[in-house]
């Protein structure tokens, strides 16, 4: 089945370079371009992409907004966004995971990235890279408590769950966490979906915030407030 992508970025230059990098695989067609948020919309809108290449910073309406649009539409499926931009600190990055984007890339990732990318967005998966969340760390942690405040929600997890939460919230993936916890990498998936369900999360990147903003890990770096060689 062929992806439908569209692609929203205000320079033309990288719109053609997005198009060309994407257009190059055989199960992905970029089917429109937008030159701005409200341009986005409409594209997304009239196309029903599987994904949104979305840059955070356009005029007219910016990359947060059009995403926060297109992820609560009142008709039909939301669309899938994936946040690009040049600025591995942007301001914005937080407030367009919390509009309902699904991923963030820079634009200085590999076409190979790019590509596996859309295909995790696209599937209807989440995608936030190690070396982002940990940008993103350093982005949020003056907005973060300063001692661990546990939401209610976490009192429903058992030891392994909460210790795989402070895995993911790290930017690791399953097969990461499985390796270091000794587990398959089906019962790592198993424990991720329990999270969702207990938590009341639609996707991966949200775990991330929701550790994040609940104290999970140290104010300014990427290390867990819990012992995590202490979780059974």
């Amino acid at each position: 089945m062929t992806i439908k992508v569209v692609v929203a970025d205000d320079q033309p230059l990288m719109r053609s370079a997005l198009r060309m990098c994407l257009s190059s695989e055989q199960d992905i067609e970029v089917v429109a371009e937008a030159s701005d948020g409200r341009e986005a919309i409409l594209m997304a809108e009239r196309m029903r992409p599987d994904a949104v290449i979305m840059d955070i910073r356009m005029p007219n309406l910016d990359g947060v907004a059009a995403t926060r649009k297109l992820t609560t539409l009142d008709h039909g499926r939301p669309v899938k966004v994936l946040i690009i931009t040049t600025f591995d600190l942007d301001e914005y990055v937080v407030e367009a995971l919390r509009a309902g984007a699904s991923g963030f890339l820079l634009k200085d990732a590999t076409p190979e990235e790019l590509v596996h990318a859309v295909r995790v967005v696209a599937a209807g998966d989440a995608l936030l890279a190690p070396r982002i969340t940990k940008r993103l760390l350093d982005l949020y942690a003056h907005r973060l408590p300063s001692a661990r405040q546990k939401a209610a929600a976490l009192t429903q997890l058992t030891k392994r769950e909460e210790t795989v939460l402070l895995l993911v919230a790290e930017g690791r993936s399953n097969a990461e966490i499985g390796r270091f916890l000794h587990l398959a990498e089906s019962s790592v998936k198993s424990h991720v979906g329990h999270l969702l369900t207990k938590l009341g999360l639609s996707d991966r990147i949200h775990l991330v915030i929701f550790a994040y903003d609940n104290g999970l890990v140290w104010r300014g770096s990427a290390q867990p407030v819990v012992d995590l060689g202490s979780q059974a």
